[in-house]
C-alpha cells in the first residue's frame, strides 16, 4: 500500500526478492509507502500453488546437471540456486527454487524441501541429496543423480518410440471398426430388413450387433469413455497395481520386458546410493522402492532384514533369493569380494539397459502380426456378413 503525490492510496501488487527492492521500485514511481506485506506471487504460494503443472524428469535433469555445474566452478550454494531461479521461466520450478533458498536460510538442510514433495522426487532422489549433504559432496551427487536422470529419460524415450505405432496401430483399428459397425453396418442390415430379405444367422448376428450399436451409439460411447477413466483410476491403486502385476507376469514376452526393467532400475539405484556413501542396508531398502516390482522389493526386503542385518554376506543373501538371475548373483558376490561392488552395480544397469531396448524390440515385433491378424479378422468378418447375403440374393434373383 502506497500514497501517490496527490495523497491518493493505491495498493499494488510487486513481484521482488525482498521489502528494499519493493521501496525502491515505488520510489522511481513516485510513491511514498505506507505498508508492505508479504502475498501472492511465488514465494507465498509454493509449489502447492501452482495448479496444472509438474516438475517433469527434464526438469530434474536440468536442475541438477547446472548445479553441478555451478558447484564444480566453486559458486556457493546460494549463488547458484539465486542464478537459476533467475535463468528459469517455469514457474513451479521457480517456486521451488525460492522456497529452497528460504529453508535454507532458516537453517533447514537441503533435501527437506525436495522430501516435501515425494510426487516429483522420488526417495532415490531425496537420499542422494540428503547423503550428499552429509558428506559434504553435493557437487559429485548432483553430478551422477544428473547422469542417471538422462539415463532414465532416454529408457523411457525409448520405451515410448518403440510402442509408438503399435498404440497408433491399436487407436485406427478401433477408430475404423467402431466406424463400420456404428454408422455403415446399421444402414446395410436396415436395408436388407426392410426388403423382407432374411439375412444367413451369421451375417443376423453380425447385424444384430450393428443396429444396437448405432442406435445406441452415444451411450456406448459415454460408456467407454467412463469404463477408461475407471480402469485408469482402478489401476493407480494398490490393488489395481497388484492386479496389473499379476496379468504382466502371465504374459511371457511382456513379463521378460518387466523383469529386465526391474533389474536396471535395481542396479541403478543400488549404484548410485552406494557411490553416495549410504549404508548397504539403507541403500538396500530405498531400492526396494524404486524397482516397481513387487516380488523384487519383497526379495529386497528379506536380503537386507533376514539377510545382511544377521550377519550375511551381501552375495550370501542374494543367493538365498531365486528372483534375480544367477549372473547377477555371481557378479554381485564377486564384487563384494574384490570391494567395488557399486562398479559392477553401474554396469549391470548400462548391460539391462541394452537388454531392456532389444526386449522392447522383440516385443514390439510379436505385437505387430498379432494385431494385423487380429484387425484383419474382425475387418473380414464384417464383410463376410454383408458379401454372404448379397450373394445369396444374387444367386436366387438369378
Amino acid at each position: 500500500m502506497a500514497s501517490q503525490p496527490n495523497g491518493r492510496i493505491v495498493e499494488a501488487d510487486v513481484e521482488a526478492q525482498g521489502p528494499s527492492d519493493v521501496l525502491t521500485w515505488m520510489a522511481t514511481q513516485g510513491l511514498r509507502p505506507v505498508s508492505l506485506k508479504a502475498t501472492g506471487g511465488l514465494q507465498a504460494k509454493g509449489i502447492q500453488g501452482i495448479f496444472g503443472q509438474s516438475i517433469t524428469i527434464e526438469d530434474q535433469v536440468f536442475l541438477t546437471k547446472y548445479l553441478a555445474l555451478m558447484l564444480k566452478v566453486g559458486t556457493d550454494l546460494f549463488k547458484a540456486i539465486d542464478i537459476l531461479i533467475a535463468d528459469f521461466d517455469k514457474p513451479i520450478v521457480k517456486a521451488l527454487l525460492i522456497e529452497i533458498r528460504d529453508n535454507l536460510g532458516k537453517g533447514q538442510p537441503f533435501y527437506t524441501t525436495f522430501a516435501k514433495y515425494p510426487k516429483f522426487f522420488s526417495p532415490v532422489f531425496v537420499n542422494l541429496v540428503k547423503a550428499g549433504e552429509r558428506s559434504g559432496n553435493l557437487e559429485g551427487v548432483f553430478d551422477n543423480l544428473s547422469t542417471t536422470l538422462e539415463k532414465d529419460a532416454e529408457l523411457r524415450g525409448n520405451i515410448k518410440g518403440a510402442l509408438i505405432y503399435p498404440i497408433i496401430l491399436v487407436c485406427m483399428a478401433i477408430i475404423i471398426v467402431l466406424g463400420m459397425v456404428t454408422f455403415i453396418l446399421p444402414k446395410i442390415a436396415a436395408s436388407f430388413y426392410t426388403n423382407a430379405i432374411t439375412p444367413p444367422p451369421f451375417s443376423a448376428v453380425v447385424f444384430a450387433i450393428g443396429l444396437f450399436m448405432g442406435q445406441y451409439v452415444v451411450e456406448i460411447m459415454i460408456g467407454l469413455v467412463v469404463l477408461i477413466v475407471g480402469g485408469v483410476f482402478f489401476f493407480r491403486s494398490d490393488f489395481g497395481k497388484f492386479i496389473f502385476n499379476r496379468m504382466v507376469d502371465r504374459i511371457p514376452v511382456i513379463n521378460e520386458v518387466v523383469h529386465r526393467i526391474a533389474l536396471q532400475r535395481f542396479a541403478s539405484t543400488l549404484s548410485s546410493l552406494m557411490n553416495a556413501g549410504m549404508p548397504i542396508i539403507e541403500s538396500l531398502e530405498i531400492s526396494a522402492e524404486a524397482g516397481g516390482s513387487n516380488e523384487m522389493k519383497a526379495a529386497l526386503l528379506r536380503i537386507s532384514r533376514e539377510g545382511i542385518a544377521k550377519g550375511l554376506t551381501i552375495g550370501e543373501a542374494f543367493r538365498k533369493e531365486p528372483y534375480f538371475p544367477q549372473v547377477v548373483v555371481n557378479l554381485i558376490s564377486i564384487s563384494e569380494q574384490a570391494g567395488h561392488l557399486e562398479n559392477i552395480l553401474g554396469t549391470l544397469a548400462e548391460f539391462y539397459e541394452g537388454e531392456i531396448n532389444s526386449s522392447v524390440k522383440t516385443l514390439v515385433a510379436f505385437i505387430e502380426p498379432v494385431l494385423l491378424v487380429a484387425i484383419g479378422l474382425i475387418v473380414g468378418t464384417i464383410a463376410l456378413s454383408i458379401i454372404v447375403p448379397v450373394y445369396q440374393l444374387t444367386a436366387s434373383t438369378g
